[in-house]
């Protein structure tokens, strides 16, 4: 009750268990990498351009969409994984196996 007059919610602990439980054993889709699960369907197709070193202007070319619309989906790709530019992006896109090196 106290808690509940403080604005504090309180959770029964065999629901905070249960959401544990769901949240640990939750999974990245399949073949994505659990750095790259956050990311939409859109944002990972513009990480895998940026990766083979396409230009917004190119990606946006590519993808048929403004290249601020390019420029938007890569800073919300930065912030998601945490990174502070496109080179930190990649890097971590092959560290993580997201991207291979074609050949």
């Amino acid at each position: 009750m106290r808690a509940a007059a403080h604005g504090d919610a309180l959770i029964e602990p065999s629901i905070t268990r249960r959401l544990v439980e769901q949240f640990a054993a939750a999974e990245a889709p399949p073949g994505v990498p659990g750095a790259m699960a956050g990311l939409t369907d859109r944002e990972r197709e513009v990480l895998r351009l940026v990766a083979r070193g396409l230009s917004n202007a190119e990606i946006a070319a590519e993808m048929t969409v403004a290249a601020t619309t390019v420029k938007t989906h890569v800073a919300r790709i930065l912030a998601k994984l945490g990174v502070r530019d496109r080179v930190q992006a990649v890097v971590l896109a092959y560290e993580t196996g997201f991207v291979t090196r074609s050949r």
